[in-house]
Order: structure tokens, then C-alpha cells, then sequence
């Protein structure tokens, strides 16, 4: 039910995010999906890429500080209230959502999240039969 994702930290300089992606591109890892949360002084990359074992041991060959988290990822519809429909049936389950972010693979629209009770999260995931994506599903 879950898939790999990095999480980059990152200095807030002008390159930076570019000195990641080189190494990524160098390696032949494609990446799926990307998002940045920053601040002022620095900022954390939340990455789905191809291989994602591959990146973290490239990444911190060249001394990123980088980790993997376990998230979860949805296929949802492509209505309107589609992500509402989906994040209202843990807010019901009182789980918090930490972050969540969405992009479109193919044909699919596919959210992911990360949330304060991953274990619950899943019972509702299977509770209300939402397909889950896998690492597999985005090669």
C-alpha cells in the first residue's frame, strides 16, 4: 500500500535543486513527481523517482542529506471533489494528513500522503476499496 519516497533536504541557494537533479539524471533515475516545501534558509524535496534505492545511495555518495519515507499513493478520480471525496474519509477516521500533493501519470490523477497513523490509514484505504499505486504502477 505504500511506496518509496526521498526526501531532500536542501539549502536555499541558487543551484542547489539542479546539483540534485544532475545527480538523478546522471544515474538514470526518472523522476515521477516532485515537490518542495522551503522556508527562507532551506527547503525539503519530496521526491518519487524509479528507483528509489538507487537515488538514495548516489545522493548520498555525494553528501545530500537525503532519506526515504514510506507515503501513500491513490489513483483518484478526475472530478471535481475528487481529492476532497478521498482526504474527507480520513479526516471522518480522525487522521491527520502531514503532506499531501497530487500530479497526473498517464491517464491516471494520483495523490499522496502522508499521514499520523499510517496503519489506520490503510484500514480505510481497504475499508473504502481506493486504489492504491505502487512503485511498479509508475515505472
Amino acid at each position: 500500500m505504500t511506496i518509496r519516497q526521498l526526501s531532500v533536504f536542501m539549502e536555499n541557494k541558487p543551484g542547489y535543486l539542479n546539483e540534485v537533479l544532475a545527480v538523478l539524471a546522471r544515474n538514470n533515475i526518472n523522476i515521477n513527481a516532485l515537490t518542495i516545501a522551503d522556508t527562507s534558509d532551506y527547503g525539503i524535496a519530496r521526491i518519487l523517482v524509479s528507483d528509489p534505492q538507487l537515488a538514495l545511495d548516489k545522493l548520498h555518495e555525494k553528501n545530500f542529506a537525503v532519506r526515504i519515507h514510506d507515503v501513500l499513493s491513490l489513483e483518484m478520480g478526475a472530478a471535481p471533489g475528487s481529492l476532497y471525496n478521498i482526504l474527507n474519509l480520513f479526516a471522518t477516521a480522525n487522521i491527520s494528513i502531514e503532506y499531501v500533493y497530487a500530479f497526473s501519470y498517464g491517464s491516471k490523477s494520483i495523490v499522496v500522503l502522508r499521514t499520523d497513523n499510517s496503519e489506520k490509514a490503510v484500514e480505510v484505504i481497504r475499508d473504502n476499496k481506493l486504489k492504491s499505486i505502487t512503485e511498479d504502477d509508475l515505472k
